[in-house]
């Protein structure tokens, strides 16, 4: 039970600060609860402000069948791609055991894992790096770094991260995004935002050639450390990547439910 708990909080975490995320990306973005889905969809380059969720907790296979299909013909009416984020601890033994099948039917196709976390892990000691001096995003050239060090991480185009998040005022005045800078150069980013009483965690990367030196753990234990200072929480939670998945547990974050992220088939 505390399982389910704790997977329907990373959901509903995902729902509340994606709908500022895009919000802040697009004022008329599509941003909408319906039935059993949560739509925070910017229709941009920047794939992850393109997100989908089921929202519906113990889903059997009969209702996950109607939701992949609506979620398939919603994505289909986009202009641009992106992903439905799936929760799989939130679905039934029966709909979890058919969801490949479902999601082939629905013409939806896995693209990667994810896992959500949370921890009441706040405040944490300042952290240092003895490669790193950490540096807050407050400029267009800093979210600019920001925005490439995670189409590098992701194997997205510049391009598609900087229509992300180039010109926003959110992740420069609100977000606690900080860079971790050798030298001149930045190789690590992170941000922490409040989301509902928590601080979520969002948009950690580090540049390809920089990776395995512990660069991603200390900059994601800087925005927690500044966010957690100025806001004063003590939870906080995270979505992490397959890369990602074994580091966050160090800092004090535990796995739920284990994530899904399905695609557009072609």
């Amino acid at each position: 039970m505390l399982n389910l708990v704790e997977s329907t909080e990373s959901m509903e975490q995902l729902t509340v600060a994606w709908r500022a995320m895009v919000l802040d990306r697009d004022p008329d973005a599509d941003v909408r609860d319906l039935p059993g889905i949560a739509v925070r969809w910017a229709d941009c380059r920047f794939a992850f402000w393109n997100c989908l969720t089921l929202t519906e907790v113990g889903a059997d296979a009969r209702l996950l069948e109607l939701r992949l299909r609506q979620c398939a013909e919603i994505m289909s009416a986009k202009e641009r791609p992106g992903f439905l984020w799936l929760f799989e601890d939130l679905l039934d033994d029966g709909a979890r055991a058919g969801l490949d099948a479902a999601a082939e039917r629905a013409g939806l196709v896995y693209a990667f894992p994810g896992t959500g976390m949370a921890g009441d892990l706040l405040p944490v000691p300042e952290p240092s790096h003895p490669d790193l001096t950490f540096v807050r995003v407050t400029t267009d050239d800093q979210l600019r770094a920001f925005a490439d060090l995670n189409s590098l991480a992701y194997g997205f185009p510049l391009e598609d991260g900087r229509d992300g998040l180039e010109g926003s005022t959110l992740w420069k005045e609100t977000v606690h995004a900080y860079l971790g800078m050798r030298g001149d150069t930045p190789v690590t980013c992170a941000g922490a935002v409040e989301a509902d009483g928590r601080l979520f965690v969002a948009l950690v990367a580090t540049h390809p050639e920089w990776e395995r030196r512990g660069y991603g753990e200390a900059v994601t234990r800087k925005a927690l450390y500044e966010g957690g200072r100025a806001t004063g929480l003590t939870r906080a939670t995270l979505h992490a990547t397959a890369a990602g998945a074994p580091v966050y547990p160090r800092i004090g974050f535990k796995p739920n439910s284990p994530m899904r992220f399905l695609a557009l088939q072609g």
